[in-house]
């Protein structure tokens, strides 16, 4: 097993020098300041690289919002420099918007591991895990944002403020009344949340209703995450990944190879992997059980490969129990990995043959996306945001349990040709619904329309088709 520490701090080697992100005062990117990364994983991509793959009438749809909305000055917020989905879709989105014109920064609040334990409660609540929601907790989340109040994370005056997740929402009530211009709150919720979870928490729900009477409008990825009661319009825009980054971008056979050797995975034995943050909503273990189960009678290893997020403190015990669990297998490789290991998890994913994603509770599942554009077939569940992105039996499968996905593998193992036919179905889905410029298209939209349009509280937008879920294939 590989171990990597959390990091608060990330160092990327610039030109002869390091860089240290984030700055003390949570910088990321800033062009004001002059901190423009150009060094991995931050991309470095320009706009018309993507016309090659999702084609000329979606980058002159970009580019015409994107004109509309040249010189918005917009500051993107979260907890975690890396680490999750929300900050690998920042790495890519924040540069791609500077080359667009719009004054994007991103700044990451600070807080201490009380701090970081509360809010991975708060999240563990909002996804139906059972507890209560105490005046503790209330006490430890207000005084950190407080602090991050006090200490100027708002160090200037932007036109929106876009604030991701439940760990800087509470940062508004205390930031409207420093401010002396109209300033924009936009709520980007990217967790496996719905009204009746939220509804059978008396307490939490009144602190949550509290925090998002103070924003102007939410962003949801799905349609079923629509909390009806809260006074302001939202929109519906899915999670992207983006195709050029160094996680996502065409690999040689080399490079393939060369992670494979460095982790002791042999090419030659059919891999089995999951990918993503070691989390107890993650399934690992269901995982762990499908594999035993193909392995009496195919020869077969597993790579459970991720990292440690610095705003998750859940992690390293689950690292632990998960490596203590399966030490006796040498064909299981248990591997965390530092933040700046975007190419490996990349070699990993397209030397696999199939993927898994077994959660308990997703709020997307950008581990799927990756896995499908890669041309994969994967076998997931089908809760929260997965159903939008795997048609059963088409791109892969709906995991049921241990035994039913253990036949999947041994089917998708054994038949080559049909494996790779979902894959390549797979990956055209993710091209037309979940590609950077799309989404990013979708969401300058979406801030032009909260500026500049008198939309009703009740109003609901989707950038993304509407259906039924249980109608899907």
């Amino acid at each position: 097993m590989n171990k990597a520490s959390h990091q608060s701090v990330i160092e990327y080697p610039s030109e002869g020098e390091i860089i240290h992100l984030p700055l003390q005062d949570g910088t990321m990117y800033s062009r004001r300041k002059g901190i423009c990364p150009t060094v991995q994983p931050f991309s470095s991509a320009s706009v018309e690289d993507y016309v090659s793959i999702v084609g000329g009438k979606s980058i002159e749809r970009l580019k015409e919002i994107a004109t509309k909305a040249n010189g918005l000055k917009i500051l993107e917020l979260n907890s975690a420099p890396v680490g999750g989905g929300v900050a690998e879709m920042l790495i890519s989105s924040i540069p791609l918007l500077n080359r667009l014109g719009i004054d994007a920064e991103w700044k990451v609040i600070r807080g201490a591991k009380p701090f970081y334990e509360v809010t991975k409660g708060i999240h563990n609540l909002l996804q139906g895990k059972g507890g209560s929601f105490t005046s503790e907790m209330e006490r430890v989340y207000f005084e950190t944002l407080k602090d991050n109040v006090d200490i100027n994370v708002i160090d200037y005056e932007p036109d929106i403020v876009v604030v991701h997740d439940p760990q800087p929402l509470g940062l508004s009530p205390g930031l409207h009344e420093k401010q002396t211009k109209q300033v924009k709150w936009l709520w980007r919720c990217h967790i496996d949340m719905d009204e009746d979870t939220l509804g059978a928490n008396p307490d939490l729900q009144r602190f949550v209703n509290y925090l998002v009477g103070h924003y102007d409008g939410a962003i949801i990825s799905a349609a079923h995450y629509i909390i009806c009661c809260w006074p302001f319009p939202k929109f519906i825009i899915p999670p992207f990944i983006d195709p050029l980054s160094e996680k996502n971008r065409e690999l040689s056979q080399g490079e393939i190879d060369a992670v494979l050797e460095k982790h002791g995975i042999d090419p030659e034995i059919p891999i089995i992997s999951q990918i993503g943050r070691f989390d107890p909503w993650k399934g690992l273990m269901r995982t762990v059980e499908a594999y035993k189960i193909v392995k009496t009678s195919l020869k077969c290893q597993l790579v459970l490969a991720g990292g440690l997020a610095a705003d998750d403190p859940e992690g390293d015990a689950i690292l632990s129990e998960l490596s203590s669990k399966v030490q006796e297998d040498a064909d299981i490789h248990v591997l965390c990995l530092p933040p700046t290991s975007s190419l490996e998890i990349n070699a990993i994913q397209r030397a696999s043959q199939v993927v898994l994603q077994p959660s308990i509770k997703e709020g997307f599942g950008l581990t799927v996306t990756e896995a499908l554009w890669k041309g994969k077939p994967v076998i997931a569940s089908p809760v929260g945001g997965i159903p939008l992105q795997l048609r059963d039996g088409d791109y892969g499968y709906f995991y049921n349990d241990p035994r039913d996905a253990a036949e999947r593998i041994v089917y998708l193992l054994t038949h080559p040709k049909a494996a790779g036919l979902m894959g390549q179905r797979g990956s055209d889905y993710v091209r037309e619904h979940f590609l950077l410029p799309d989404r990013i298209a979708d969401y300058l939209k979406a801030i032009m329309m909260i500026r500049e349009t008198d939309l009703d509280d009740e109003s609901i937008i989707s950038f993304h088709s509407w259906h039924k879920l249980d109608k899907r294939k």
